[in-house]
């Protein structure tokens, strides 16, 4: 993986995407800055996996300009965190003087593109692999925050493509998603009880925990995939040899 990382970082797309963010990011001082260049702003999404929301540049502008340590800032409701680290990162609605302008600022936001970048090259041949790269870089920290076992649990359940890893290592429906949330939080405690022997989500951060739960997701992921296969096959087997049939239903 490392060597397919370092060769995806050294494609001459990547290097002239960096190369332009790292000349030009000094010179942001605003939101309206970031927002006005769609270069700029591709790699700013793509470090926090944002990227499909380019297009919507008046609300991220609204959530870069607004800040962080308001309470009621935007970035503190949304239930997607993800624009609450874009704003902190950036810090255009907190400090007088964007973090843009230190001198490593350019290096860390480069660093999370490509991790990222890497993610959606991969997940382009396997989305299970990229869901399982997300999980082991994203929950660990999640999981080691200074908040209750029942935040923790609605932080997973609240990150899409962490709750996909849980709901499928679990061996949970979609449709779980449509529960009450309290409902959801009791059924995944119990599920990581007795699966793993532990219902707080903070054991996650333990590495033979966490290689259990990415093992455990990985194996149903595949054996999803060849059911869907298989069951596939059989339908088409079915269709075939009974092909110019007339059946008749009775009720």
């Amino acid at each position: 993986m490392e060597k397919q990382k370092a060769a995806f970082t050294a494609s001459a797309e990547i290097q002239s995407v960096e190369a332009y963010f790292r000349e030009k990011i000094p010179g942001v001082k605003s939101a309206a800055d970031l927002v006005s260049d769609r270069r700029l702003l591709s790699v700013a999404l793509g470090a926090f996996g944002l990227e499909d929301d380019i297009n919507n540049k008046f609300f991220i502008r609204k959530v870069l300009e607004e800040g962080s340590l308001d309470t009621d800032a935007l970035a503190n409701k949304l239930s997607d965190k993800r624009y609450l680290e874009l704003t902190i990162a950036f810090g255009f609605g907190d400090y007088e003087t964007p973090r843009t302008v230190m001198s490593d600022f350019a290096d860390k936001m480069l660093e999370r593109f490509e991790s990222r970048q890497f993610e959606v090259a991969v997940g382009e041949v396997d989305s299970s692999l990229r869901l399982a790269m997300n999980l082991e870089r994203e929950l660990p920290a999640l999981v080691q925050k200074d908040t209750s076992e029942n935040t923790k649990w609605f932080s997973i359940i609240g990150s899409e493509p962490l709750n996909s890893v849980f709901r499928t290592a679990f061996g949970l429906p979609a449709s779980v998603s449509a529960l009450d949330i309290d409902q959801q939080l009791r059924i995944y405690q119990d599920k990581s009880e007795q699966l793993f022997g532990f219902a707080d989500p903070a054991a996650y951060a333990e590495p033979e925990n966490l290689e259990k739960l990415l093992k455990t997701f990985l194996l149903r992921s595949q054996i999803s995939a060849v059911s869907a296969t298989t069951a596939g096959s059989v339908a088409l087997q079915l269709l075939t040899s009974t092909a110019g049939q007339s059946f008749s239903l009775r009720l």
